[in-house]
C-alpha cells in the first residue's frame, strides 16, 4: 500500500477542524441545529461524531475497505472546504482567524494533493 501521507496529513487537519469546530461552535451554521442552545448543540455536536469517528477509524483498520475510504475522504476533504467557502457569509460563522482557515484548508489541499498522486 502506497503511504498515502497527503490523505494522512489533510485527516489529521480534519480532526483537528473538528476540535475547533467546537470552539467556532459550528453547530449555529446548520440548518435545524442553528435554533439549538450551545449547550444542547454541542452535546449533538459531541454524539454525532461518535458514530462518525468510529467508521472512519473502522474504515481505515479494515484492508478491503481502506482505498475506497482513502478516496472518499479525500474528495470529502475538498468539498469541505468549499462548503466553508460557500457558508462565509453566514452571520454565525466564526471560522474567520488564520488558524481556522489555515486547518480548513490545508485539509482541503491534502485532500485535492491525495486525489492527484494518490
Amino acid at each position: 500500500m502506497a503511504s498515502h501521507s497527503a490523505f494522512f496529513l489533510g485527516f489529521s487537519l480534519l480532526l483537528l477542524h473538528e476540535m475547533d469546530a467546537v470552539r467556532c461552535r459550528e453547530w449555529r451554521i446548520f440548518p435545524g441545529l442553528s435554533g439549538l442552545s450551545d449547550a444542547w448543540g454541542k452535546r449533538l455536536f459531541f454524539l454525532v461524531h461518535i458514530p462518525i469517528y468510529y467508521f472512519m477509524l473502522v474504515a481505515l483498520a479494515g484492508e478491503a475497505s481502506r482505498p475506497g475510504f482513502i478516496r472518499g475522504m479525500s474528495l470529502f476533504m475538498l468539498v469541505h472546504g468549499g462548503l466553508h467557502l460557500l457558508f462565509l457569509w453566514h452571520p454565525q460563522n466564526e471560522f474567520t482567524d488564520r488558524g481556522s482557515w489555515s486547518i480548513i484548508a490545508g485539509a482541503a489541499a491534502a485532500g485535492a494533493l491525495e486525489l492527484w498522486v494518490g
